[in-house]
């Protein structure tokens, strides 16, 4: 078969293909594949703009190990199999009095794939995904099934975010949260009210995340209606709140209130690919300009929405947000066009913010920038090559990072 990503900027056919129907069946196919000295990585819903699935030895289909398996409301816990979609954990959490934490606008990723990028919401009170998993079952090169906990912090920590590199994931284990409703404020503010009020607006509301519309006609981009208001160079600003049961349901447009699992979601076409780069809070006004100015002297390949949210700091090895809240930066470029020159002038001004990167999001990120920029990435390495000594789970565009 030949795999696609769901925005067609990676394409690839590996040697095999298989649709493991139990763990035990997982065991099967990666000690046979360790035996042939074949490569293995894990297809999750193709969410990732970068080549983190290829391989050209066995790709592994999760999707019959999929749903939410317990809940703990006690302990505020939710264990999941690895191709449970983001959006199989509404129903069951919140009939057990839970909710997610907190999550990002797209609801269709695998759970393991997600966490495994880093894939976040936005709000300094709260990690990425990967910052709530308190519990990994993996299957390692070698065949043996690893329970990894809190007991191991080390190795939890690396599993994390692991980009699919320490094993195949058959379960996880998230921390979760009592269940709760929100209130949403959607609106257009000027770009200078909004760096005004930048520190008013981070600390303030849960969840603070906004699109800078450098053109009329960014906002069609990604689906934001500014209801016949002018566009050009304002911010679509996105703040959610928490409401107690006093505040009744409210569908009225940009001012919606309703279950938290309702409220995050929004609709994007699969028009675009995507660099999403990481800022220390502490810089992002400074960074936030730069970027301004930067895109205004791009366009057209520019004409794409600049994305803000923030995210707060967590222990894992490789994320974005390790021992630092920061603020996120997204751009993109426009399927059929030549954008590597503006996304290479991206990477050129957030480097000198000594910016780490999503895994999932178009980047440049070399060997000597991951060591310098994340502290615990020899340590990552090592651990890896531990579980994975001959590389089976790494491929032609890991391998020059993590070897």
């Amino acid at each position: 078969m030949t795999w696609t990503n769901w925005v067609g900027n990676q394409t690839f056919t590996p040697a095999a293909t298989a649709t493991p129907r139990d763990e035990e069946e997982v065991v099967r196919l990666v000690s046979s594949a360790a035996r042939r000295g074949q490569g293995v990585r894990v297809a999750g819903a193709g969410h990732s703009f970068t080549p983190v699935v290829q391989c050209d030895g066995l790709l592994l289909d999760m999707n019959a190990l999929r749903g939410v398996v317990a809940t703990d409301p006690a302990r505020r816990r939710a264990t999941a199999l690895p191709a449970t979609r983001i959006h199989d954990f509404y129903e069951p959490l919140w009939e057990a009095g839970l909710a997610l934490r907190n999550q990002g606008d797209i609801d269709t990723q695998q759970i393991a794939g997600a966490v495994a990028t880093g894939t976040h919401g936005s709000g300094v009170r709260h990690t990425s995904l990967s910052g709530a998993v308190r519990g990994v079952r993996l299957v390692t090169a070698s065949g043996e099934v690893r329970d990894i906990g809190e007991d191991e912090p080390g190795l939890l920590h690396a599993a994390q975010v692991s980009v699919g590199m320490l094993g195949v994931v058959t379960q996880l284990e998230l921390e979760v949260t009592e269940a709760y409703r929100l209130r949403e404020d959607v609106g257009l503010r000027s770009w200078d009210d909004v760096l005004e009020h930048w520190d008013q607006l981070v600390a303030d509301h849960r969840h603070f995340g906004m699109f800078w519309l450098p053109t009329e006609e960014s906002g069609a981009l990604y689906n934001l209606d500014g209801h016949g208001a002018r566009l050009q160079d304002q911010c679509y600003v996105k703040v959610y709140d928490e409401v107690g049961a006093d505040v009744p349901d409210d569908e009225t447009v940009g001012h919606r209130v309703d279950r938290c699992y309702r409220i995050y979601p929004m609709v994007y076409d699969p028009n675009f690919h995507e660099l999403e780069y990481f800022v220390a809070l502490d810089r992002a006004p400074e960074a936030l300009r730069a970027m301004r100015e930067l895109m205004l002297r791009s366009l057209p390949d520019s004409i794409y929405p600049l994305e803000v949210r923030t995210v707060g700091p967590d222990e894992a090895f490789l994320s974005s947000q390790y021992g630092t809240p920061t603020v996120v930066i997204s751009v993109s470029g426009t399927p059929g066009t030549d954008y590597w020159g503006y996304l290479r002038s991206v990477d050129a001004l957030l480097a000198d913010f000594d910016a780490r990167v999503h895994w999932g999001k178009l980047h440049f990120l070399t060997r000597e920038r991951l060591l310098a920029l994340y502290p615990r990435a020899e340590e990552f390495i090592a651990l890896r090559r531990e579980l994975d000594p001959q590389g089976m789970f790494l491929n032609d565009h890991l391998r020059p990072l993590f070897e």
